[in-house]
Formats: structure tokens, C-alpha cells, sequence
């Protein structure tokens, strides 16, 4: 656990590097936003937070802990990050074939399958119901790879499903604004509904905790996971008023 954590935080910090180099290197020709550089300091720090090795080590022996990692990795930490733009940052700072080749790549179908909205609900929401509805959290707690995979996955499905819905890095062929809206909101029902779960019926099972301690679990995923969410539809709005506008002053329409 405590190998998992050093390697995580070396990561995040070398992630945080190369974002800042980008910026410096961006800089010279035009300034990046200052605010964006402030988002993922912010993510980079969030995230960091959930693998800090007492969070880690608390995460292991109670689930009340083991949620609040879940929150900042799989929820928060995604904001800060995805809302970053780093796809932008890496296309400014790429020459301009290596910009076009990231673009043909993010064209292919795998990745428009893999990024797309109702595919990364699926694998983020989905994943949430196939590990704490059946054993599959009790058993990561005695089995250390899939510990380390379930955070991998926490991260990698938490910043996918923010990217999907409102990310504003460019993404050829991403659905419109009704079907993401669509999306997000169906995902913020199965979340709540899984919280009311939780709480009902007191899972995960199989982890030696007590009814209280699993209610509170579920009351911090239900009230948590509505504001990392409120967030994305407040976000998502807010891109869609901004197209809106730029299309009305050219004369254009919204789809």
C-alpha cells in the first residue's frame, strides 16, 4: 500500500510538471489562462490527497474513509483536472503534424467509442454499482492489486465521464448538448440511486463494518456526488450560453 502510494504521488507530480512546462513554454507566445493553471494545481492537489498514505492506510480499514478517497478521486479530482484543458495545452504545444496526428487519433472509432458519453457513464457509474453491489469491495480489501486497480479505475473512469460530458478540450464527433445533458442527468439518478442502496440495505457487504458506519458511507456519496455533479451541469450550461452566443452573433444556429 504504502509502494502504491509513493508511486501515485511521484505521477501526480510529475503530471503537474509537465503541465507547468506547458504553460511556461505556451507563454512566450501567448499567455495561457491563468485560471486554467489554477484548475489542475487544484485537481493535481485533490488527487494527491486521495493517495496520501494515511488516507490510504484509513481507506483500507474503514469505508467511511474508503469513500472519501472515492470522492476526491473519482469525482472532484476530475474537475480540476478536466476543466484544465490539458488536450488544448498539448495541441498549442505540439508542431503542427504531431497536433494533426493527435487529432486523426482522437477521431478513430475506438477512442469516440471509449469517450463517448453513454460509454464512460457505463464504465464510472456503472463500476460503482458492480463493486460496492457485490463482493467485489470485500475482496479488494484482501487482495492488493485489485485495490490498486479500483483506484486506477476510480481515476481514469471519474475524468473520462467529466471529459465525455463537458470537457473543453476538442473532441471530433462528440455528441451534442441535448444528448450529454440527457446523459448526465440519467447518470445523477443511478448515482442516487445507489446511495439510497447503500443505505437501505447496508452495502457493501462483507467488510466486517456496522450499520452505521455503512449509512454513513452512503450519506457521503449521496450528498458529495450531488455537488462534484451539480457541477458538471452548472459547467455544462455554461459552455452551451457561451456557443450559443458566439453562434448568434455569427447567425448561426444551435444543435
Amino acid at each position: 500500500m504504502g509502494s502504491t502510494s509513493m508511486v501515485a504521488l511521484l505521477l501526480i507530480a510529475l503530471l503537474w510538471l509537465a503541465y507547468m512546462a506547458g504553460t511556461r513554454r505556451l507563454h512566450r507566445q501567448k499567455p495561457w489562462p491563468w485560471w486554467r493553471t489554477l484548475l489542475f494545481t487544484l485537481g493535481c492537489m485533490t488527487l494527491a490527497a486521495g493517495f496520501v498514505p494515511a488516507l490510504m492506510h484509513a481507506a483500507h480499514q474503514d469505508v467511511r474513509w474508503h469513500m472519501v478517497q472515492h470522492l476526491l478521486l473519482g469525482m472532484f479530482a476530475p474537475l480540476g483536472l478536466v476543466f484544465a484543458a490539458p488536450m488544448t495545452l498539448l495541441l498549442r504545444n505540439l508542431p503542427t503534424e504531431g497536433a494533426r496526428g493527435l487529432v486523426r487519433f482522437l477521431g478513430t472509432w475506438p477512442v469516440r467509442v471509449l469517450t463517448h458519453p453513454i460509454t464512460a457513464a457505463l464504465l464510472d457509474i456503472g463500476g460503482m454499482y458492480l463493486l460496492y453491489m457485490t463482493p467485489l469491495y470485500a475482496h479488494s480489501l484482501v487482495t492488493p492489486w485489485l485495490s490498486t486497480f479500483l483506484h486506477l479505475h476510480f481515476v481514469v473512469s471519474g475524468t473520462l465521464f467529466t471529459w465525455a460530458i463537458a470537457g473543453p478540450d476538442p473532441a471530433p464527433h462528440r455528441p451534442g448538448w441535448r444528448m450529454r445533458m440527457g446523459v448526465l442527468f440519467v447518470a445523477m439518478a443511478a448515482h442516487a440511486t445507489l446511495g439510497k442502496l447503500l443505505y437501505a440495505f447496508n452495502f457493501p457487504r462483507g467488510t466486517g463494518a456496522d450499520p452505521e458506519e455503512l449509512h454513513q458511507a452512503a450519506m457521503w456519496m449521496y450528498y458529495w456526488g450531488d455537488l462534484a455533479e451539480a457541477t458538471l451541469v452548472v459547467a455544462l450550461m455554461l459552455a452551451w450560453l457561451r456557443r450559443r452566443r458566439r453562434l448568434s452573433a455569427s447567425g448561426g444556429g444551435v444543435g
